[in-house]
């Protein structure tokens, strides 16, 4: 696989370094009588090859917000742009099929399949998307090592560790080379080694190859780690906070 620092679309403007934007976003949840106002109004930018966390307090808004920008739900008015793309444009198969081309994700709780080994979790997507068996098999080692773990290619997720299964979890966001990657609380399941590795791992993937990543996070070491914090409270950004990082 050869990453190409999230490569824009074919003739698609990329709003001058902007990757990922929202304008005046609003998402409300309707439970029976109930209105949850997730976002009231999101205002934000996502600059390529920037590392982003986003913090606060369980039940700001943050998992929501990843969802909305990254088009896993949809939203009540405003608008979000991906490399200058309007999802709300989208139909639903387009948006789909923009995602698993364009997009990685990385969940809490790795959402590997069992019976499969890590090379064949990672490969998956580019078999449903029809990627040829040999190319796929390739591109799935080379996502492999680039976290490391060219010699698990072959275990299954029960006899990886939580941070190699986290590991594998990040290499099938990275294999279809998108142009930005979601992370909601990649760490969040792991004891402190384990959450330390893999945010060595995502800092080196962004430092060394380019790659965005917005990372919903209450570890306030991811933070430290990212370029900027994005720090959320009742569906507002209260602060927006860049990191001088020397490493």
């Amino acid at each position: 696989m050869v990453i190409t620092e999230g490569r824009p679309m074919t003739g698609v403007a990329t709003d001058d370094g902007v990757i990922a934007r929202a304008v005046d976003v609003v998402k409300t949840y309707h439970t029976g009588e109930v209105e949850v106002h997730a976002l009231r109004g999101i205002n934000l930018e996502i600059r390529r090859g920037e590392m982003a966390a986003v913090m606060g307090p369980s039940g700001c808004g943050k998992t929501t917000l990843l969802n909305c920008l990254s088009g896993l739900d949809d939203i009540d008015s405003g608008e979000v742009f991906i490399e200058g793309v309007s999802l709300s444009k989208m139909g639903d198969r387009k948006r789909t099929d923009y995602r698993a081309r364009r997009m990685g994700f990385v969940f809490q709780f790795y959402n590997l399949l069992p019976v499969l080994t890590a090379i064949e979790n990672i490969e998956l997507p580019l078999l449903v998307a029809s990627v040829p068996g040999k190319k796929a098999r390739q591109r799935a080692l080379d996502a492999l090592s680039l976290v490391g773990l060219p010699h698990r290619a072959n275990h299954v997720p029960a006899e990886l560790s939580g941070g190699e299964r986290q590991r594998v979890t990040i290499a099938r966001s990275l294999v279809n080379d998108p142009a930005i990657v979601w992370a909601d609380e990649p760490t969040g399941d792991l004891d402190s080694t384990n959450a330390d590795e893999i945010i060595a791992t995502m800092r080196s993937l962004n430092k060394e190859h380019g790659i965005t990543f917005v990372i919903v996070t209450h570890d306030i070491n991811i933070g430290r780690k990212a370029d900027r914090i994005i720090r959320m409270r009742d569906g507002l950004i209260e602060a927006d906070e860049q990191n001088h990082n020397e490493d």
